[in-house]
């Protein structure tokens, strides 16, 4: 390089302050040390940018390489790194295995982002080979279009990534192939298993088949029950109301015939409905405190006339007690002691008495019927078992009774026993809870003197969804004198009775569309501002109605309907 002119030395020595020469002798040495120290930093960064592991470039976005170090051409497979100075135009054809779109990518990437990290990639070296690589890019600031990249060497990590996944790939092949031996293996044990498992599977699926049928006849038995009441029911109600005209003799025996026919019949689905329920265990006692008058007294007045038709004298002994129970259930289990004492005795008598034992009170039905052997008492509990019955007509019943008592025994944790001598009848007794405090006994009005029958002119309200049942009940109460309006909704009643509220309501239940006689029971007597007194009707025997007849304070009449049973129930409530 030429040294310097005079003017030119003077021309610099002026710009960095050195015109004289004692400026230039103040400040030269420390320009001089400064200009050391660059140098030095200078060649140390040289150093590391030639000595550096990882290749470091830089190049232009649009005019391809400018510098890189030995590092990067090695990579390549350079000796030199003059021999990887690639225009553009060779960095798309001769390194970047992408090719032109690859570059023209990072290129569009670093002029909105300013830099790219991580970025992995393939170079193309110079046999043609190509080299995994992980590039960092800056695009700087001060150059226009600038770029400086760091080029790490990942061959051996893609490699070691491979031969990882190849590992890995052989173990679930031996994995396999042991999980295959080992399933060989387990297979032939469990053919040996299998073997003795197979009378045990069969049993199983026997139990559980029988199981699944039960609980089949169980549903379809009480849907079908119910379904078959409500004809019942309306059947009952035309013979009843047959049964109350004068008829010639030989008309007379048939609709006796068929009034007999259809008890049996609801005897019947009425013992199998409740059997149903219990043996799905959906009955909950609900038990409560009551005189043993009011549980005694209804089953007296009941079958005091099964007694008289049958030539049995029916006796009653009971004290001044008052017991702890579900009246309802505790009733059901008396009325099936005294069916059962009225079907199978044949003369002499029936006693009804309470005993005290303790602290429980024993109720006990005494017949002088035939009696039962002793080897058979155990079997009386059974379903659909009866004693001595050798021909179709003398079978009364089905047998389940006393199945249904020992069900409805052990709901209410009650003890039941049987005694019996052959040839002079038997005594059936179950044991309740006895209380200490004694209710006051229920005042009944006495009898107006010359009221007579209370029915006749009386304006009843029937509600029913089924045409049938209308037609039957309307019939019926006509019979006994009452005013009858039918209706099968809320909207029907109070068109039918037009602003006259009726003096009773005799209300179904289940209505239409989901409604309940309940509901509308209410609304009438809210829409008419008195509480007019109303029965039931229903072939639902669950808590739910029940509970929901308690609310309404109305008593409830199960279906078939017994002609004297609702004859006595509006006759209290209209007397």
């Amino acid at each position: 390089m030429a040294k310097p002119s005079d003017e030119q030395q003077a021309a610099l020595a002026g710009l960095l302050g050195l015109g004289s020469h004692s400026a230039r002798k103040s400040h030269y040495p420390e320009l001089a040390a400064r200009l050391e120290d660059l140098e030095t930093e200078r060649n140390r960064y040289k150093w590391l940018f030639e000595h550096a592991v990882y290749g470091i470039f830089q190049a232009s976005l649009d005019g391809g390489m400018r510098a890189a170090n030995t590092a990067l051409a090695r990579m390549l497979g350079y000796q030199d790194p003059q021999d990887v100075m690639f225009s553009k135009a060779d960095l798309a054809s001769q390194l970047f295995v992408g090719g032109e779109q690859e570059l023209e990518n990072i290129g569009e990437i670093l002029r909105h982002q300013g830099s790219l990290h991580g970025y992995e990639t393939q170079l193309r070296r110079q046999d043609g080979s190509s080299v995994d690589v992980l590039m960092n890019l800056l695009l700087r600031p001060d150059k226009e279009q600038l770029v400086e990249g760091f080029v790490a060497d990942i061959t051996e990590r893609k490699q070691a990534q491979q031969r990882l996944q190849q590992l890995n790939d052989e173990l679930e092949q031996r994995v396999t192939a042991r999980t295959d031996e080992l399933l060989e293996a387990n297979r032939n044990l469990q053919q040996q298993i299998t073997q003795r498992k197979q009378i045990a599977e069969a049993l199983r699926d026997a139990r559980d088949a029988a199981e699944a049928a039960n609980r089949s006849k169980d549903k379809y038995l009480a849907a079908a029950s119910h379904d078959l009441l409500q004809p019942l029911n309306a059947a009952r109600l035309l013979i009843s109301t047959l049964r109350e005209r004068k008829l010639p003799d030989v008309e007379q025996v048939l609709v006796e015939r068929t009034h007999q026919a259809l008890e049996g019949a609801e005897d019947l689905l009425t013992d199998l409905l409740d059997i149903s329920r219990l043996d799905q265990a959906a009955v909950k006692p609900d038990v409560a405190l009551y005189r043993l008058d009011e549980l005694l007294g209804p089953l007296v007045s009941e079958f005091q006339s099964v007694a008289d038709a049958a030539g049995l004298r029916l006796r009653v002994h009971m004290g001044d007690y008052a017991i702890r129970t579900d009246l309802r259930l505790m009733t059901r289990i008396l009325r099936n002691f005294l069916s059962n004492a009225c079907r199978y005795t044949d003369e002499g008598s029936i006693l009804l008495g309470a005993r005290r034992r303790g602290d429980r009170l024993r109720l006990e039905v005494w017949d002088t019927g035939r009696g039962i052997p002793a080897d058979r008492l155990d079997s009386i509990f059974l379903e659909f078992n009866q004693l001595d019955v050798g021909r179709a007509a003398d079978r009364k019943g089905v047998g389940l009774g006393l199945a249904i008592v020992e069900r409805i025994a052990k709901i209410l944790d009650y003890r039941v026993q049987v005694h019996s001598l052959p040839g002079r009848g038997s005594m059936f007794s179950i044991e309740v809870p006895i209380s200490r405090e004694v209710p006051l006994p229920i005042s009944l009005a006495a009898p107006q003197p010359g009221t007579g029958n209370p029915l006749p002119g009386r304006r009843l309200l029937v509600l029913d969804n089924e045409v049938s049942i209308l037609q039957s009940m309307s019939a019926l109460l006509g019979q006994w004198g009452c005013e009858v309006v039918t209706a099968t909704d809320e909207a029907s009643a109070l068109a039918a009775l037009q602003g006259h509220a009726p003096e009773l309501i005799l209300a179904d239940y289940h209505l239409d569309h989901g409604v309940v006689g309940c509901e509308v029971v209410r609304h009438l007597r809210e829409h008419f501002s008195r509480t007019i007194p109303a029965v039931i009707i229903t072939a639902d025997r669950t808590d739910q109605c029940r509970r929901s007849l308690q609310r309404l304070d109305a008593p409830l009449l199960n279906k078939p309907v017994k002609p004297g049973k609702l004859r006595a129930v509006l006759s209290q409530l209209l007397g």
